[in-house]
């Protein structure tokens, strides 16, 4: 490929979305149902107050290309947002993949879910073969530069949160296991509870009140909660008021008037 003077945008000359989708018939296998559910319970509680939401990407085991030089390689976060972008693909379209060099914005966090035969490349402790593309902690670190990258353990449900500092991820130390992200004004935490059906530790989001979002499920519920109380107060209104009215009937017919209750 020969460059031009002055040199052409890469989104004019480098391989765009369409070009490089995600579905891949050579690679075999497909997410378990944990890989399926706690993405998806990411999505529903992922709701910083500072963007609108039709500025925030997330996605699930999509592909995410990240070199222009090598406009083949991607890695495949389990679960990742970026800020700052359209919901949808040049404002129409549904992605296919997330392409760096086509939108110009880097994710912001990315959660990798661990499991034993992604332990070593999620933590960074394998050795890279120079003749392959490098692992999933150099990309995110060296390469995007993604300011918070979480690891979620899901046998031991224990969250570590990694943040850029110095261009290099630190560790931060967690008291409990939650982390309040301050650009988001968000935190991530592991919640004990039932979803889809399933009861056990599960990631999601919680708000500057320390509670945690709630799904639109979740929202619809407490939403027909509320109707409901608000009915039976209002039934026990309604039942007070005539209980008084009957007591003062009563007492006027006890003096000798009839009351006109028309």
């Amino acid at each position: 490929m020969y460059q031009t003077d002055p040199p052409r945008s890469p989104k004019d000359v480098l391989p765009t979305m369409y070009d490089l989708p995600s579905e891949d018939p050579d690679e075999p296998g497909l997410p378990d149902q944990f890989h399926l559910l706690q993405p998806r319970l990411l999505d529903e509680t992922f709701r910083p107050p500072n963007y609108p939401s039709d500025e925030i990407f997330v996605a699930s085991d999509l592909n995410l290309y990240y070199d222009p030089r090598y406009p083949l390689w991607y890695k495949r976060p389990d679960w990742f947002a970026v800020l700052g972008v359209s919901r949808l693909y040049e404002q129409r379209d549904l992605r296919l993949s997330y392409v760096v060099w086509q939108e110009g914005v880097h994710p912001f966090i990315v959660v990798e879910l661990l499991s034993p035969g992604t332990e070593k490349e999620d933590l960074g402790q394998t050795l890279r073969d120079i003749k392959q593309p490098p692992g999933k902690w150099e990309v995110y670190e060296q390469i995007l530069r993604v300011p918070y990258y979480v690891v979620f353990d899901r046998y031991k449900y224990k969250l570590r949160v990694f943040k850029l500092d110095g261009g290099r991820y630190a560790e931060i130390a967690l008291s409990e296991s939650r982390f309040w992200i301050p650009e988001l004004e968000l935190g991530l935490g592991v919640w004990q509870g039932r979803y889809q059906d399933v009861e056990q530790p599960w990631l999601r989001w919680y708000d500057g009140t320390l509670n945690w979002v709630l799904t639109s499920t979740e929202q619809e519920s407490q939403r027909a909660e509320y109707e409901s109380q608000r009915a039976e107060q209002e039934r026990q209104r309604a039942e007070l008021e005539r209980q008084r009215v009957e007591r003062l009937i009563a007492q006027l017919r006890s003096l000798g008037v009839e009351p006109d209750i028309d």
